[in-house]
Parts: C-alpha cells; sequence; structure tokens
C-alpha cells in the first residue's frame, strides 16, 4: 500500500530527522500543511537533499497568494534543490473564504479562480509554455527548468464537482481531506474519473488523508478527533465532503480502532479508488506514546504489503 504520513516538524532539523525516519520505515511520502514553518519548501528541499527515495508532497499551498507562474518556478526549484526528478508533488487549493478573505483576497469565484490557476500551474510544471487570456489570469510565460526534464505532478484539494473536474482534466488527480471510503466510491473517484478520460488524460491520483488513531477504545478516540479537528466541520466544503460520506463530524470520519478495524478501515479507502492513504496519527488516551507507537507500527506494517 502507498502509505504516507504529515510532514513537519518544529524547525527544519526536525523534518529532516522525520523525513529520514519515515523513509527508513518504507513510507511512501510525506504531506507538508502549508503552515508547516511558515513555508514548508525550504524545509522541503533540505529534508529532500538528506534523503533518497521518498516523496515530498504539499497538503496544500493556498493559490491565492501566490501568482501561478511564481508558485511554478518555487517548485521547479525546490525540485532542482533535492536533485532527484520525481520526488516532489505540489498540491494546491484555493483555501476558504475566512481565511482569504481577512488578508484582502475577493473569494467570489473560487471555482474559476481555481480552473484558471490550475490550467496554467499544470502545464508549466509539465514543461510546456502558456498564453492565456482568461476571466483571472492573463499569462503568457515559458516553463521553468524541470529536473531531467520531468513533470512535477500537480494535486488538487478537490472535494466538490468543478474542481474534481479541474482536478481529472488538466492535473494528476486531487488530495482530500475528511472524504471517508464512502465519499472516495461514490463522489470523488467516479468523477474525477470522468473528467480524466473526457480529457484522455490517465487515471488520476487520488490521495485520501484522515486522522488515525489505533486505540481500543472507539468511543474516546473519536472524541478526541471530534475535538482536534472541530473546525473542519464548520466549513462548507468540509461539510459538503462528510455528507457525501454519510457522517456529519470529523470525529466519524477518522480512522479508529484496534489494529484489525484500523487495516480493515484502511483497505476500504484503497477498494474505493484511492490510490495513497495520507495518514494523520493522532494519540489517544492517558497514554499517548502507547498510542502512537501501535499506530506507527501497524501503519509502518501496511506500508510494507
Amino acid at each position: 500500500m502507498r502509505i504516507g504520513l504529515t510532514g513537519g516538524g518544529r524547525d527544519t532539523d526536525a523534518v529532516i530527522r522525520q523525513a529520514q525516519q519515515a523513509e527508513a520505515d518504507g513510507f511512501s511520502s510525506l504531506w507538508f500543511p502549508g503552515a508547516v514553518l511558515g513555508d514548508p519548501l525550504v524545509a522541503i528541499a533540505l529534508a529532500g537533499r538528506a534523503t533518497s527515495t521518498i516523496e515530498f508532497g504539499t497538503s496544500v499551498v493556498q493559490s491565492y497568494t501566490c501568482h501561478p507562474v511564481l508558485q511554478a518556478n518555487r517548485f521547479a526549484s525546490v525540485a532542482a534543490a533535492i536533485g532527484t526528478a520525481g520526488r516532489l508533488t505540489l498540491g494546491v487549493g484555493p483555501s476558504h473564504e475566512p481565511a482569504m478573505q481577512p488578508i484582502g483576497f475577493d473569494y467570489r469565484t473560487p471555482g474559476r479562480h481555481t480552473d484558471e490557476y490550475v490550467q496554467i500551474l499544470a502545464a508549466l510544471l509539465r514543461g510546456e509554455p502558456v498564453d492565456v487570456a482568461g476571466d483571472e489570469y492573463t499569462v503568457t510565460a515559458g516553463p521553468p527548468a524541470l529536473v531531467d526534464g520531468q513533470p512535477i505532478p500537480v494535486l488538487v484539494s478537490a472535494l466538490g464537482p468543478r474542481l474534481l473536474r479541474v482536478a481529472g482534466e488538466y492535473a494528476d488527480g486531487t488530495i482530500l481531506w475528511m472524504a471517508n471510503a464512502q465519499a472516495v466510491a461514490d463522489h470523488v473517484a467516479p468523477r474525477i474519473t470522468a473528467a480524466a478520460n473526457a480529457a484522455g488524460r490517465p487515471a488520476p491520483r487520488v490521495v485520501a488523508g484522515l486522522p488515525v488513531a489505533v486505540h481500543d477504545d472507539v468511543a474516546e478516540a473519536r472524541d478526541t478527533a471530534a475535538r482536534e479537528f472541530v473546525v473542519y466541520g464548520t466549513l462548507p466544503n468540509y461539510q459538503r465532503i462528510l455528507a457525501h460520506g454519510g457522517i456529519s463530524s470529523p470525529g466519524d470520519a477518522a480512522i479508529v480502532g484496534d489494529e484489525a478495524g484500523v487495516a480493515e478501515q484502511i483497505t476500504a479507502l484503497f477498494e474505493a479508488g484511492a490510490t495513497d492513504f495520507w495518514a494523520a496519527p493522532m494519540p489517544v488516551g492517558e497514554n499517548r506514546s502507547a498510542s502512537r507507537a501501535r499506530t506507527r507500527a501497524l501503519l509502518q506494517e501496511l506500508a510494507a504489503t
């Protein structure tokens, strides 16, 4: 199974140590939230130079705060710093109105914005020039230099129909958060696959991110997830993806239970259409160290299968 972890650390040295350990333990990838160390790209570049095989992705960087040409150049620079093609994936999304409006961005057309943004960004990171005159962007630009000429994949944080179409038509897939197996099977996978097929593009990647904890008291684990991730239950996009999964709370989306139960739920994600599982380990209970160790041990075991 392709299983990755949330990336991060209190400083760049901690990020490097985490990456080296994750690679040694057989995890396929590390997914860095955009807020890591203020901007995760420097940390990713340093960790990439200290490892040899593990993939680094963002989950996600905001589109509104960085022009697509600059975004392409930034990621090409990080790929060059890592020095090995095929180890960097750009996860990007428009974020949410409560985050964008206070810093001055007009959030009235996030779908159109993301549509044009991804067309430009994905083309540049495939090594193609762009000449676009849209409603949101007017851009004429050549592509950045790419390591060994290899494209940098782009994943869109796509939860609704329009962005799933954009992710399938223009990008390499989607990176999800709070989408359980039912949401992937009934909503995400059919829409993004149909869009990719219609555009003549390869089968899309579907990276499904969820909190996970191996813990015998399921109710306690779900209560912990509900508290720690409560904000996602207040945002309309996440409310809709939770509803597609037949649930209403982030606590219900979390993958929790004993080893057998968690393994079954992760397997169900892949059977639903996920190509990768981005695990966000969540310590639970009085002995948080023991919970953390049990969770990592199971994830490492599954990553080897």
